[in-house]
């Protein structure tokens, strides 16, 4: 397991906090409703961006959490707003704006929502249950958890199969990003795979019926029709937030957070809570040969619960698949607005996450793991043009610093999963976002490039866009926004946009 290699990089703060002491600054800021938009805000920068970074920075999460007459229930439950840091010889501007799904749009008119999200159900009786299935039979068009790339044209993108495009200039939303092919399914992962030499994206629905199966398919750069490559038939389908992928294989790791189909279909729960947790089943890793789209064998190891894959690769006669792992799918539970709300303390709950490898045999049955990172580990990157599929170096992800009275996500962390150690960027009262590794054009290193993370400090009630060196893992720039960016998801960096 990964021992710390050093001391935290950590900024100077020179704010007066009293006794020096850790701050007990609360996360509830992070799950704020933001209204407010700018364009092309210029903002200030402290320190020296390298002369090789000029690109556009995309990130997406939720914003929107209250309206008139109905406040969400969950996290992941927020209406998208997508963030756009350009960055140029000139210094950073800011953007941001809502997605304007149809979802959105009809929250807005009408104080409340329309249409079901993660963990919120529109409906207040089984009359207005029974309108809204005639009325909006799709599910939502929240695309609040990342942001895909079909060539030139950008989405962003929810666990249902209903991308929003947008301008990646403008922000603008520019409406369904339409596929050309009748592939049908109401769950799909917001984490496809992107095969760079090929020029496909490949990713899966979950289509519900008597009996369910995971249809994997790819999408290729030259038109907008998914291909199915196979598929897995399955009685209760399980909740997966993303797969793995090697150069051969494709991983579905089904873990026991499952649902019955006919439950999910008749129900007035909202989406998530019909799941449920069955500890006494395994996880199930089903191994699908991409090429012919055959499973080549499904393994089996004790219960977990992860939301994101990190990195496959082969070696010898075996897969080796990183993993962000949770004892159980509890940590849903905890992330439902009330908590965060009422919280001072945040959520210690959250250090029980690991980043944990696997080993699965071709021809074996046994699932060898072992723990590469103890402390808290999620919202992974690595470096991915170069090192997914491939036995690499280092991840990045965010933590919880150890002696933090919040206990929220609010670290960064790069962890060497060969050596099995980890460096870790902190400041008090700030909670970093997703960490965007972006590779400098001349390396000579996996590590050599920056780190771009938007930060909340929620003590200032602001955010800020951070830089760090991604070998050393020192700070080298911030630019600070307007106003507090809430708790983001996802997002990508494109250059020269």
């Amino acid at each position: 397991m990964a021992e710390q290699e050093s001391a935290e990089n950590t900024r100077p703060d020179t704010r007066n906090t009293g006794s020096g002491s850790l701050s007990e600054v609360s996360p509830a800021i992070g799950v704020r409703s933001l209204e407010t938009e700018v364009k092309d805000v210029e903002l200030p920068v402290d320190g020296t961006i390298p002369a090789w970074l000029r690109g556009t920075l995309l990130r997406n999460g939720p914003a929107k959490f209250d309206f008139d007459d109905q406040t969400v229930n969950h996290w992941f439950d927020g209406h998208a707003m997508l963030h756009k840091f350009e960055i140029t010889a000139d210094g950073v501007t800011y953007t941001n704006r809502f997605l304007e799904s149809n979802a959105h749009t009809e929250a807005e008119r009408d104080g409340k929502l329309s249409y079901g999200e993660f963990a919120t159900d529109p409906c207040r009786d089984l009359f207005e249950r029974a309108f809204v299935l005639f009325s909006h039979p799709e599910p939502t068009d929240n695309g609040l958890v990342n942001i895909d790339r079909h060539v030139d044209r950008f989405m962003a993108m929810t666990e249902s199969p209903m991308p929003v495009e947008f301008d990646p200039e403008t922000l603008e939303t520019l409406g369904p990003f339409e596929f050309d092919d009748d592939l049908s399914g109401r769950l799909t992962t917001a984490h496809p795979h992107r095969d760079f030499e090929r020029d496909v994206t490949i990713n899966y629905v979950t289509q519900f019926g008597r009996r369910s199966r995971y249809l994997v398919y790819e999408l290729d750069d030259e038109d907008t029709s998914r291909e199915p490559i196979g598929s897995v038939e399955v009685d209760k389908p399980a909740y997966m937030h993303s797969f793995g992928m090697t150069d051969r294989y494709l991983i579905l790791a089904e873990f026991p957070l499952v649902v019955n189909p006919l439950r999910l279909r008749f129900s007035s729960r909202p989406f998530i809570q019909n799941y449920e947790w069955k500890s006494d089943r395994p996880v199930r890793f089903n191994v699908m040969d991409r090429e012919t789209g055959d499973i080549v064998t499904t393994l089996e190891t004790d219960a977990f619960f992860a939301f994101h894959h990190v990195n496959a690769f082969e070696k010898d006669d075996e897969i080796v698949v990183d993993i962000q792992v949770y004892p159980d799918a509890s940590i849903i539970d905890r992330l439902y607005l009330d908590d965060f709300r009422s919280s001072n303390q945040g959520f210690p709950e959250l250090a029980e996450s690991e980043l944990r490898r696997f080993w699965l045999p071709i021809d074996g049955d046994e699932v060898l793991q072992r723990t590469l990172y103890e402390g808290a580990f999620d919202l992974p990157n690595i470096h991915y043009e170069e090192y997914n599929t491939r036995e690499y170096e280092y991840a990045y992800g965010v933590s919880v610093h150890d002696d933090s009275p919040a206990g929220f996500l609010n670290q960064l962390v790069k962890v060497d999963v060969t050596s099995e150690t980890a460096t870790t960027w902190y400041q008090d009262g700030a909670y970093p976002g997703e960490p965007i590794f972006v590779p400098d054009p001349d390396a000579d290193r996996e590590d050599d490039g920056v780190v771009l993370s938007v930060v909340l400090d929620a003590e200032g009630e602001r955010s800020f866009l951070l830089i760090l060196d991604a070998r050393t893992f020192v700070e080298t720039v911030r630019a600070e926004v307007p106003h507090a960016i809430p708790f983001g998801l996802h997002g990508q960096f494109a250059r020269h946009l």
